[in-house]
């Protein structure tokens, strides 16, 4: 969120972060504490006035409209992807290149009219769409080439269900045509397709350097989890260029999508990691318990949810394993739970003191958004 002040004598725009009101605490311009309440003060009230210098941006609502948007495109996103049908590819991959092309340019050019009218959610849905629909673009124009791999998946109605070595050509194109989308668009919600073909590459990769041959269980968890690595790494780095931009429109969240499905694949991958020693148990649960604090430090609760559901398993295993026939571990736990409660109440009432005090410990560019 972000206020801006149009001054009409001067014709002169500031715009004002609550980034920069935590500079101007370190300063010592002003103090934490009326940094916050100041910022708390702007983004509450500005909404209420309507007076013509002050506009506050925010993320939109997640209301009534929202949710048809949200509901209807994502509809149309299953129809040509998930539930793409033999029959419909009974067309022949000549119709299926015509249908996919025509379809990209209208969901183009409708995204274009949506955004200059301003609606940036609609758009959003419809150029992710266009992106939803290189794979099967490539596909057709592969397979009418006769390009497309012999022993694999003959319908590209496998590209969802079926790992294979054959889509990477439909997952490098779909990461490209992507990449280019969003710097055209600038819209948040076109990364999610971004973000699950990492997730089904991760896969398809792995099967094509076991050269085709079996499943190796293994081999398979060890590649979502470093996939997951790296994911969250171009996450961290997508959010730091975000959060320190100097334009509102990139300054939006093009991270959410990274981190919930580069955190899926990592710690899935660590999950499904079969150990016979509790201190390598132990140190899972620790592992997930830093998950749990870099969530809050840099507010990103994905971090926090799967962190706390890892932790959740290794309190299940110390039930039901290493403590089955204690009296005293059931109370303990209960006296735990009840503690992370009173922690959480602790928490909310101490929050912006809490966040600023994490602050100084956590990069500026990976600080909480307001």
């Amino acid at each position: 969120m972000h206020i801006k002040d149009f001054t009409d004598t001067a014709n002169l725009v500031v715009e004002l972060r609550l980034q920069d009101l935590k500079e101007a605490a370190r300063d010592g311009v002003v103090t934490e504490a009326q940094a916050q309440s100041l910022w708390q003060r702007w983004s509450h009230s500005a909404p209420a006035h309507t007076e013509p210098h002050v506009q506050v941006h925010a993320a939109p609502a997640f209301g009534f409209v929202n949710v048809l948007y949200y509901f209807g495109g994502l509809v149309a996103i299953g129809a040509m992807s998930l539930f793409m049908t033999l029959g419909f590819e009974s067309l022949g991959a000549g119709a299926l290149l015509a249908i996919a092309l025509g379809y990209m340019v209208a969901c183009l050019l409708v995204a274009d009219r949506f955004k200059t009218r301003g609606l940036r959610v609609p758009a959003g849905l419809l150029a992710t769409l266009a992106v939803f629909l290189v794979p099967l673009a490539v596909w057709s124009a592969q397979s009418l080439a006769g390009l497309w791999p012999p022993g694999g998946p003959e319908a590209f109605s496998s590209y969802h269900t079926r790992i294979d070595w054959r889509w990477i050509t439909l997952e490098f194109a779909t990461l490209a045509a992507g990449v280019v989308m969003l710097w055209r668009y600038r819209l948040p919600f076109m990364v999610m397709p971004l973000a699950l073909t990492l997730w089904y590459m991760s896969m398809d990769v792995a099967n094509a350097l076991l050269n085709d041959h079996g499943w190796e269980w293994t081999f398979m968890r060890d590649m979502s989890l470093v996939f997951g690595i790296g994911t969250v790494v171009v996450a961290l780095w997508v959010d730091v260029r975000s959060r320190l931009s100097k334009t509102a429109e990139w300054r939006q969240d093009f991270a959410f999508w990274l981190y919930i499905f580069g955190t899926l694949m990592f710690w899935c991958g660590l999950s499904l990691r079969e150990s016979d020693s509790e201190l390598g148990k132990f140190m899972y649960a620790l592992i997930n318990l830093a998950l749990v604090m870099a969530g809050a430090a840099i507010g990103r609760r994905v971090f926090t949810v799967f962190g706390a559901l890892g932790v959740a398993l290794y309190l299940g295993h110390l039930s039901h394993e290493v403590f089955q026939d204690s009296l005293l571990f059931p109370l303990a736990l209960t006296l735990l739970g009840l503690g992370v409660v009173a922690l959480g109440v602790w928490w909310q009432r101490h929050e912006v003191a809490i966040a600023a005090r994490l602050a100084r410990y956590v990069p500026v560019g990976l600080q909480p958004r307001a």
